[in-house]
């Protein structure tokens, strides 16, 4: 409002300036064209007139100064240009001044990168002797991976916050030993040196779920909640969103049904529950973006739509295809996450997948995901929507074990000091893991999920001084326990209220396997958790670099049936071609 209030100023400054000039050429004959003295015989009038707006006019010039100081040096100029046009043609005559104010308005700088992640630092080391238990929900997100690959393909490093360590190492799938007991997953562990610090240890926990095929899943009642709103008229976001979701309608079963709403400006049905495959590839054909985008009132429609067509003992899933951008109605998250997190309690769970880049709110698409006991994935391509929608349908959709909860004590007679890699926005509290109504991470068919600790034994140089005053004669006098660590998981059955118990206590084998004879999930895995540790700038990776990560890798590439193992020695190739070039141009210049 301000620069319209100037620029109208500064416009009728100039009109009056021009006819008070045009009237000073009618009474003489004598006055020069266009010299400094000119201004000196206008009209008294005029003079007054235009004293009247001068402070108006220095503000604006000002403000134009200012705002042509905080652009580049080449936009500066051209602007300076622009200016010095506008004038030249408000000389002219009246009519002539407008160019200017639109000039003068247009000093905005390139529109900046709105996305939004959720701050987090990375896990302290913690001390066995003071806190001697981790517990945290699992995650089988994948999404950040995928933003990750998106950055990197743009020629640029990825925000820091935007790096999820865990979801970099589960978004590939592991060979971990099948469940062969009463239990729906099985539990794996291995124990190694660390590459980057041969003193310390890496324990690695991995959870495979039991497998199931699409066909064998329950029958599925399926929301699409499209946001077609404006800020999704770009070719990575909606024509993206449609490809993804008819992709997805092409491996429905008979027993399966879709229904269809988008959200704008205004919320609309455009399918109800139907298992018509035509129907719903016709239906999703037809969107087009447009308007503002109510995503709260649109969530509220879904669930409407997911009791309609609710299947009992079925999979009813609300799947939110969106870039996050909700600027009207309810925006905030912790809101959106109370509606979602009451209508879980129907049965009715909520996916997201995110699209596109510029505003795109990752912080909200991850939460409200979480607490719906779905899954946040990020869309980059169509390859990726194959991956999720087509390849991984069993392991997104339907879920074996629900709250999968993990609890690992630590033995201070072994171990004197622990870092959880990852999980940072997944840790509860002690006394969470038996509480079955905190909620936790969903586990899905054939899904493997993984954590891995670093460990300081007992004897390696920590990083903190010993207490003073501790108990050593106790701790000494008492019986050495070859156990290390005592690793338990709670789960639920997808329809139950209770929980069960899984233990397994860890023994220190005689010899530690070094990290070179280590199994090919197990380096792999540390490769990739290295890779998002040096991605987020960690001060805890000794001398690692993205060098060895890539050797890492390359040499634990084992089996790669689907080629992301292929794909992440690339992605690793390009971050170090990219982090190498601030280097470069410093030694340049």
């Amino acid at each position: 409002m301000k620069r319209q209030y100037l620029a109208m100023m500064i416009s009728l400054v100039l009109v009056q300036s021009a006819c008070s000039y045009k009237e000073s050429q009618h009474q003489t004959n004598e006055l020069p064209k266009s010299t400094p003295q000119s201004t000196s015989q206008i009209k008294e009038e005029d003079s007054a007139f235009a004293d009247q707006f001068s402070a108006p006019i220095q503000e604006a010039a000002n403000l134009a100064k200012t705002n042509t100081a905080r652009m580049p040096a080449a936009k500066a100029k051209m602007a300076e240009s622009k200016m010095l046009m506008g004038s030249g043609y408000a000389v002219g005559g009246a009519m002539a001044a407008a160019p200017m104010v639109v000039m003068s308005d247009s000093f905005t700088m390139p529109r900046e990168e709105r996305d939004k992640f959720e701050h987090f630092k990375d896990n302290p080391i913690k001390q066995v002797a003071i806190e001697p238990v981790s517990t945290f929900s699992l995650d089988v997100d994948t999404g950040s991976y995928a933003l990750v690959r998106q950055f990197v393909k743009q020629g640029r490093l990825p925000a820091s916050d935007s790096v999820r360590t865990e979801e970099l190492i589960n978004y590939f799938s592991y060979d971990y030993p099948k469940t062969k007991g009463e239990h729906p997953f099985a539990v794996n562990t291995e124990l190694t040196t660390a590459p980057w610090q041969p003193d310390h240890y890496l324990l690695r926990i991995g959870v495979q779920a039991q497998d199931s095929h699409a066909e064998q899943m329950p029958a599925a009642n399926l929301v699409f909640l499209v946001d077609v709103s404006g800020s999704m008229d770009e070719p990575n976001k909606l024509p993206l969103v449609i490809s993804s979701l008819q992709m997805l309608t092409q491996q429905l079963r008979a027993q399966d049904k879709v229904s269809l709403v988008v959200y704008a400006g205004r919320t609309e049905v455009v399918l109800e529950p139907t298992s018509n495959k035509a129907d719903i590839v016709a239906a999703l054909a037809r969107l087009q973006a447009g308007g503002s985008t109510a995503g709260a009132s649109a969530l509220e429609l879904a669930y409407k739509m997911a009791r309609k067509g609710y299947i009992k003992g079925g999979v009813n899933r609300i799947l939110l295809a969106t870039d996050g951008d909700f600027n009207v109605g309810v925006t905030s998250t912790d809101q959106i996450k109370d509606m979602v997190k009451r209508e879980r309690e129907t049965g009715v769970t909520l996916s997201t997948l995110g699209f596109g880049q510029g505003n795109f709110n990752d912080a909200m698409m991850e939460q409200i995901a979480d607490v719906g006991n779905g899954n946040y994935s990020y869309i980059d391509s169509v390859s990726e929507a194959r991956k999720v929608l087509v390849d991984e349908l069993s392991s997104t959709f339907n879920t074996v074990a629900k709250d999968v909860k993990v609890q690992i004590e630590f033995n201070p007679q072994q171990v004197s000091e622990y870092r959880l890699i990852g999980y940072e926005n997944r840790q509860l509290n002690r006394e969470d893991f038996n509480n079955d109504k905190v909620d936790a991470g969903d586990v899905g068919a054939g899904k493997s999920v993984t954590a891995i600790y670093e460990i300081t034994p007992k004897g390696a140089a920590s990083s903190v001084d010993p207490l003073r005053y501790q108990n050593e004669k106790q701790a000494s006098a008492s019986k050495v326990v070859p156990e290390f660590a005592f690793l338990k998981i709670r789960y639920k059955q997808p329809h139950a209220t209770s929980s069960t118990l899984l233990t397994q206590p860890l023994m220190l084998p005689k010899s530690i396997t070094p990290f070179t004879s280590a199994t090919n999930d197990h380096r792999f895995a540390t490769a990739v958790a290295g890779f998002g540790q040096l991605l987020r700038q960690s001060p805890n990776m000794g001398n690692l670099s993205y060098g060895q990560v890539l050797q890492i890798a390359q040499q634990a590439k084992g089996i790669d049936k689907m080629g992301t193992r292929a794909e992440f020695i690339q992605l690793v190739q390009n971050v170090q071609a990219l982090s190498q070039k601030p280097e470069a141009q410093a030694q340049a210049e």
